[in-house]
């Protein structure tokens, strides 16, 4: 497997694993994205917010990201990642390089911290960010609905420096 960069070249397979998780609980959108929304997320992340895939025998397996975590300018030292795997590679261990090369260029760019925000019965994405030095410091309780279900958020946190 190899981890870099994400490309425009790489829209249509992001788009492909982010939608399939868009009919369930592990993300907050309600509505998948198109091929020109893709496409523009990616042209967003670039520089110190990037977005990385997974590759593995030439095909995009997972993705990942770093973004602001909040707009207002102290906030500037903070990043919030967000990791995607496809199906049929979880337990492979797609999710920790995605998550290991966000940590590292989040480290290389000078962000102080990182900030995991998991819906709050994804244990898996739980364990992934332990696994990667990333410690539970609280749950947001009911702070969003989808398919008639409150869901909590857990928020993880890795400090750099």
């Amino acid at each position: 497997m190899q981890v870099r960069l994400a490309r425009p070249g790489d829209a249509e397979a992001v788009r492909a694993i982010y939608n399939a998780e868009v009919g369930g609980m592990t993300t907050f959108d309600l509505v998948p994205r198109s091929l020109r929304d893709q496409l523009a997320w990616l042209d967003d992340h670039a520089g110190a917010h990037p977005a990385v895939v997974a590759e593995e025998g030439g095909a995009v397996v997972g993705f990942g990201s770093l973004g602001p975590y909040r707009s207002r300018p102290a906030y500037a030292t903070t990043v919030e990642d967000s990791v995607y795997v496809h199906g049929d590679h979880r337990g492979q261990g797609v999710g920790r390089g995605l998550l290991g090369e966000l940590v590292r260029l989040a480290t290389m760019h000078g962000f102080h911290s990182v900030i995991g925000r998991v819906v709050g019965h994804n244990q898996a994405s739980v364990s992934l960010h332990r696994s990667c030095g990333f410690a539970l410091i609280g749950v947001e309780k009911e702070v969003g609905r989808k398919l008639g279900r409150w869901l909590d958020v857990a928020v993880m946190q890795r400090l750099l420096a």
